[in-house]
């Protein structure tokens, strides 16, 4: 068996001399706060174990990772009437392209870039009063990570809600196209929130340890989705879960895997587990530069990549 706990403490030991690498996100102004030194990793196995190395139990701001739970809970309630709204192509361009909006009359091109994101956020506000939608991720996320103590980082919301006029950009945008059923307000207030939805590598990676068990939690025995939706899920996020650099993620890494600005990387590993990775500092494209290389490092030391070791 492989010695995951050597492994994790390998990379860690490796990278230590290059914490701090990259840009932390300073648009949002609560997250330019952050000290870039940081770096923690966990994995949750599919057999009820959970490894960590660093910073894996400090909370951070998942951001875009959410996109994923969201995604879950969207399908939920429409299952494949989704995708009428929102594509599942690589989109090739920035998370917070207006361009492509314009050209494709209001359709997002996936449900991870932003404007999909808040399309998808849409679609699990029916029927609620947008405190109630924000209630329902959170009870979701408590529930696949079996944690009562996840929350939603209120200053991090509020400082989004602030600045995010592109967002807001492209909520009015896809109103206009009559792709949004709800007031743009309601709307971006559900997408701040679980932007802001604050957890540790280690609860993140038994979050999504669903994705990696065919949709059930292995640790509390509660199926989540079907075994065939959470493959679905996986492959989007395999090709568009590191916007424009989705293809570099899997060429490098070869696991599905979803992003965010915080720094956070949620990787699944099908069948074997799931991997929670964040440094603060990004990449041009938007993606935890150190979190890329753990995971590369990761995937080459266990052969773990969906092509094969």
């Amino acid at each position: 068996m492989t010695d995951l706990q050597a492994i994790l403490d390998s990379i860690h030991a490796e990278l230590l001399p290059r914490l701090g690498e990259g840009k932390v996100a300073d648009y949002i102004p609560e997250l330019a706060k952050v000290d870039p030194k940081q770096f923690g990793m966990a994995i949750a196995t599919v057999d009820g174990n959970v490894r960590s190395v660093g910073d894996a139990d400090i909370p951070f701001s998942i951001q875009s990772i959410s996109k994923v739970f969201m995604l879950t809970l969207a399908l939920g309630k429409v299952g494949e009437a989704l995708w009428k709204r929102v594509g599942r192509e690589p989109s090739g361009t920035a998370f917070n392209s207006i361009v492509q909006l314009e050209r494709e009359e209001g359709i997002p091109r996936n449900p991870f870039v932003n404007a999909g994101a808040i399309a998808v956020s849409d679609v699990v506000l029916s029927g609620h009063a947008p405190r109630e939608a924000i209630g329902e991720l959170l009870r979701f996320v408590r529930y696949v990570a079996d944690d009562e103590s996840i929350t939603i980082d209120d200053k991090v919301a509020r400082s989004e809600t602030q600045t995010g006029f592109r967002n807001i950009a492209l909520a009015n945008f896809m109103r206009a196209y009559n792709n949004l059923n709800h007031p743009v307000e309601h709307v971006l207030g559900v997408y701040f929130h679980q932007c802001a939805l604050s957890m540790s590598c280690e609860q993140l990676a038994r979050a999504g340890l669903y994705l990696a068990a065919r949709g059930t939690n292995p640790i509390t025995g509660h199926s989540v989705v079907s075994p065939k939706r959470a493959r679905r899920i996986n492959a989007l996020m395999l090709t568009c879960g590191h916007y424009d650099g989705s293809g570099d993620f899997a060429y490098h890494v070869g696991l599905p895997g979803k992003s965010g600005v915080g720094g956070g990387i949620l990787a699944v590993a099908p069948g074997i587990g799931s991997i929670a990775v964040w440094s603060p500092g990004l990449n041009k494209v938007g993606n935890s530069q150190l979190g890329a290389v753990a995971l590369e490092m990761l995937a080459a030391r266990t052969g773990w990549s969906v092509f094969g070791d």
